[in-house]
C-alpha cells in the first residue's frame, strides 16, 4: 500500500489544496497521513469548535495517522528552524511516505513559507530514500494572493478530481469559520472556479494543480 503524507500548516489547508486528491487517493487505497503543524490557543473562542472540525474531517477522510505538532498559530516563526526540522524528520521516519504534499514555498502566510522551507532539509533522498514524489499545492487566499514575491506558483502536475469536487466543497464547509460568501476568497464558488481553471489546463472537468519538487522513477 502506497503512503502519502499531507502537510497542513493549519487545518483547512489540506482540503483547500488537496481535498479532491485526498478523496481520490482514498479510493485508490493509499495510506493517508495528515500532519497538522499549528493549533489555536486554548483561550481562543474557536478552540473547541476547531477540535470538532478536525475530528469531523478525520472521520470523513479516515486518515491512517494524524500528527499534530500544536505549535501556536502565527508563532511558527518563533520556533527555531532546527526544532521544526527535527520534529518533521521524526514524523517522516515513522510514516515513511512515498508521496509528500507541501504548501507552496512562497505563500504570503509566513507559516506556509516556514513549513515548506523547513521541509527542504527533510527531503534529501540520501537520508529519506522512501520518497518517490514531492509536490507543493496551492491554497486559495494564500497561493492565489501572492502579489509581491517574484517566485510564483508554477503548476506542472494536475490531478483529475472531476468525481470529487462536490465532496471537496462539502469538506471545506466543515471549517465554518474559514468559508464565507463571495468575494471572500475561501468560498464554494472560488473553489469550483479554481478547479475549472486547472481542469481547462489539463483537459479535465475539474483538477487540482501541484508544482513538482522532485520525482524518482
Amino acid at each position: 500500500m502506497s503512503k502519502a503524507l499531507f502537510v497542513s500548516p493549519h487545518p483547512d489547508d489540506e482540503i483547500l489544496g488537496c481535498g479532491g486528491t485526498l478523496l481520490k487517493f482514498k479510493d485508490l487505497n493509499f495510506s493517508l497521513n495528515w500532519l497538522i503543524v499549528t493549533d489555536l490557543d486554548k483561550k481562543d473562542n474557536y478552540f473547541s469548535k476547531r477540535r470538532k472540525e478536525i475530528s469531523e474531517i478525520s472521520k470523513k477522510i479516515k486518515f491512517d495517522r494524524i500528527s499534530n505538532l500544536k505549535i501556536p498559530t502565527k508563532k511558527v516563526d518563533q520556533v527555531k528552524k532546527e526544532i521544526l526540522i527535527n520534529k518533521f524528520s521524526k514524523i517522516i521516519n515513522i510514516i515513511k511516505p512515498e508521496i509528500l504534499f507541501l504548501p507552496f514555498i512562497n505563500d504570503p502566510h509566513s507559516d506556509h513559507r516556514i513549513v515548506a522551507e523547513s521541509f527542504n532539509a527533510c527531503i534529501k533522498s540520501f537520508r529519506f530514500p522512501f520518497f518517490k514524489k514531492i509536490m507543493m499545492y496551492e491554497t486559495i487566499s494564500e497561493t492565489t494572493h501572492n502579489f509581491i514575491y517574484s517566485r510564483k506558483f508554477n503548476p506542472n502536475i494536475f490531478i483529475d478530481i472531476s468525481n470529487y469536487l462536490d465532496k471537496k466543497i462539502e469538506l471545506a464547509n466543515v471549517y465554518k469559520s474559514e468559508i464565507k460568501k463571495h468575494p471572500f476568497p475561501r468560498n464554494d464558488e472560488s473553489i469550483k472556479s479554481l478547479a475549472i481553471l486547472r481542469g481547462v489546463q489539463s483537459n479535465c472537468k475539474y483538477s487540482e494543480a501541484f508544482e513538482l519538487v522532485y520525482e524518482i522513477i
